[in-house]
């Protein structure tokens, strides 16, 4: 009971009120704090200490198919920054301490506005694979730079560097507006990802799943030890990531570099080998390429523009996306059309003066050749003797057949392009124009309007050699685990299968055994091998092109007018395992330039690579 003179006791009371009301007002507000709004304020203390990172799987390896590795991880250091707290004043501090590049500061940056838009307190990668004296830099200063760390982690690199670079690819990071797209993917925006060749096209199977971790920190960004941690913490602290499965290709890696080794004089060249009775490759060169652990994070803005500006197009797969015009290799065409029709005869001589004429056109051959039997037709490469055929059959003829062996459509190999190549019909020229003689007489030895590609050459060839089964041109043998257990077995697939005669099979062979190991045969000179038989047809392939202006750089060795040289054959010659053809851009006559290139990479694989 309160004592005193009145006016003190009702200040008293007065006061006591006071504190009652406050305490209530402050029992009220703390019942709504922790009871209505608890789990909001606990969820977002729990994010500003609470942290996430993702931890990255392994990447599968590629491999070739005796094991050796094309494609393959090593540790890096990676610094990593959180977009919310990336203010300038870091950035500055971050480029002063590292000695960053205008260049590497405008990566950094269009990392973070990345990372700012999809997940700001998500740290984002923003230098890949740096030096351990950078590392060692950050780890000194971060309590100068917060939310900047350093992490250990694998990084893709190619240990054979250029070889077979079409073939594996290369990585890097997706672009703002890819990453929009493929937001379901899960894909974080500073992963790197498959950007061509096999790094692209199997994705899902070499990425792997990324894992996950949550950590928290103090208010000045030092990790709590677990105990502290553990009451912060809902859910599974570390969810451990799951490695991607690897690829074992059917490539030789030995084979491979015998024949890029080959055409290594050329500027700009293509090579495809493949078992005859498999339709399995075993080596695939476009030349020139370039170096995928330059294109994998450390390519510089000089090198995007040597690599974009260069007209020989080193993006551009020369075995399987490129079309040209086969040349004489594209005879055999012509001369099955002809033979299955009854229209030629392997004795009928046809007189060569050395030029043809048609509509007012004089169409040139190689030289004056007198008169040919059909097979000495193929040994000579004489362009007359197919004419004269050509003229027989039809355009449309020689299409069916030209289509039976692969060509005007894809190989199925799904890679970099894959092209279908273009045979044209009589239908075709006449959508646009009146029909000519002419476009007959051209697309008889592989002129005018016929392209196809290297890929599609070669299986065709395969598919004489091996009497009339085209295969889909197979890259990858199988999937297997980090164990090395199979996953997934790929077998040989059949594209269609051909029923060619064997007996105009054999008389086009005939021809081909001339054109290498008889003395007038266009390959005599330079393909001939006393290693191993070989039997080939050469081609020289018109181009359209025109002469480069004085004022542009030339490049060595590489003349866009002159002709493409080829060379399609196989060994040995009596039972044949592989096929191989040879592609050397605006190289000039096929049999001098091509010839000696598939030579050496026959002889090498008979050597050094057979089994």
């Amino acid at each position: 009971m309160i004592q005193g003179s009145p006016e003190l006791v009702r200040r008293m009371r007065w006061v006591m009120l006071f504190l009652l009301v406050a305490l209530g007002g402050l029992v009220v507000r703390l019942w709504q704090l922790q009871v209505l709004r608890g789990d909001r304020y606990r969820h977002e203390t729990v994010e500003n200490v609470v942290h996430e990172r993702y931890l990255p799987s392994i990447r599968g390896r590629i491999l070739d198919r005796n094991l050796v590795p094309l494609a393959d991880n090593r540790p890096a250091f990676n610094i990593y920054a959180t977009p919310r707290t990336f203010s300038p004043i870091v950035a500055a501090q971050l480029r002063r301490l590292l000695g960053l590049s205008d260049e590497e500061m405008e990566k950094v940056n269009a990392r973070i506005e990345a990372g700012k838009k999809r997940a700001p307190r998500q740290p984002v990668l923003v230098l890949e694979d740096q030096e351990r004296a950078r590392a060692a830099r950050v780890e000194q200063e971060r309590f100068r730079l917060p939310d900047i760390e350093v992490r250990h982690e694998p990084y893709r690199y190619y240990p054979q560097g250029d070889l077979a670079a079409h073939v594996i690819g290369y990585m890097s990071q997706m672009t703002p507006a890819e990453l929009e797209r493929n937001e379901d993917e899960g894909i974080a925006p500073d992963e790197l990802v498959g950007r061509y060749g096999l790094e692209a096209e199997k994705e899902r199977v070499l990425r792997g799943k990324k894992g996950k971790e949550r950590y928290a920190v103090d208010a000045r960004g030092q990790r709590l030890d677990e105990a502290t941690a553990r009451g912060l913490i809902q859910g599974d602290r570390i969810i451990e990531p799951v490695a991607g499965y690897s690829l074992v290709l059917t490539l030789d890696a030995h084979l491979q570099k015998i024949a890029e080794k080959a055409v290594a004089q050329h500027a700009a060249a293509a090579v495809a080998v493949v078992e005859v009775k498999t339709g399995r490759v075993l080596a695939l060169v476009s030349k020139p390429s370039f170096d995928p652990n330059v294109m994998t994070g450390h390519l510089t803005r000089a090198e995007a523009y040597r690599l974009n500006n260069d007209k020989r197009k080193p993006f551009i797969d020369k075995t399987l996306r490129a079309q040209y015009p086969p040349g004489s290799t594209f005879k055999f065409v012509t001369t099955i059309a002809a033979l299955e029709d009854g229209l030629a005869q392997e004795e009928e001589p046809i007189a060569c003066p050395g030029y043809y004429e048609r509509s007012g056109t004089r169409f040139r051959c190689t030289g004056s050749h007198g008169k040919l039997d059909l097979v000495e037709a193929v040994q000579h490469s004489c362009n007359i003797y197919f004419w004269t055929l050509a003229e027989r059959i039809g355009i449309d003829r020689m299409a069916e057949v030209a289509n039976e062996y692969g060509f005007g459509s894809r190989t199925g190999i799904g890679l970099n392009g894959d092209s279908p190549g273009r045979i044209p019909t009589r239908a075709w020229y006449e959508g646009f124009t009146r029909f000519k003689i002419g476009y007959t007489i051209n697309s008889a030895t592989g002129q005018g309007d016929v392209e196809v590609t290297v890929m599609q050459m070669v299986m065709a060839y395969a598919a004489l050699a091996n009497g009339g089964t085209l295969y889909v041109p197979q890259l990858v043998d199988r999937v297997v685990r980090a164990d090395g257990g199979t996953v997934i077995p790929y077998a040989p697939q059949v594209k269609q299968t051909i029923d060619t005669p064997p007996y105009v099979v054999d008389l086009w062979k005939r021809g081909m055994w001339k054109t290498v190991n008889e003395l007038g045969g266009t390959a005599y000179e330079h393909a001939r091998s006393d290693v191993v038989s070989i039997v080939a047809k050469t081609g020289t392939a018109q181009v359209k092109a025109k002469r480069a202006r004085k004022d542009e750089p030339e490049i060595k060795n590489w003349h866009p007018w002159v002709d493409h040289a080829w060379f399609a054959g196989w060994a040995p010659a009596e039972d044949p395992e592989v096929a191989i053809v040879v592609l050397i851009e605006h190289g000039g006559s096929g049999g001098k330039v091509a010839g000696p290139v598939a030579r050496t990479i026959l002889e090498g694989w008979w050597k050094e690579v057979r089994k």
